[in-house]
């Protein structure tokens, strides 16, 4: 069976796709409401927000203090990607910090869990970059 007729990839690509539109949208209400009350995020490299952040309230914490520290801004939504058991976006953004501006891709995958993003993993396009501008 493919990856499409499977309804859980269905699902899921339905899911992320309303998650990435609304990003993009800056519905930010849409984009919160999206993530699961027990979702965990898990923020790579070696950075001052590198860790697992469980729960809704830190999740959202964290990704507003990500967004300031660095003038974050999505620029496009490049693809949006399901299977049964994982989906993915795959998105350009902006990140501006001490007089310099920086275009990145990121990959975020994500499982799904009741309708809502329950697990995010985000893998940057250039990680030694990201923890230099998120630093202190």
């Amino acid at each position: 069976m493919g990856a499409m007729t499977d309804p859980r990839a269905a699902e899921n690509h339905a899911v992320v796709k309303r998650y990435a539109e609304a990003w993009l949208a800056g519905d930010l209400a849409t984009v919160a409401a999206s993530y699961h009350d027990d979702i965990v995020l898990y923020y790579g490299g070696a950075n001052p927000f590198s860790g697992v952040h469980s729960g809704k309230p830190a999740a959202l914490k964290v990704l507003g203090a990500i967004s300031q520290r660095v003038q974050r801004k999505l620029l496009a939504v490049i693809d949006v990607m399901a299977g049964p058991e994982r989906a993915c976006v795959v998105a350009r953004e902006r990140f501006a910090r001490f007089d310099e501006t920086h275009e990145l891709e990121r990959t975020l995958l994500y499982r799904i869990e009741d309708g809502r993003l329950r697990e995010c993993w985000v893998f940057d396009q250039d990680q030694a970059l990201v923890d230099r501008l998120l630093a202190d």
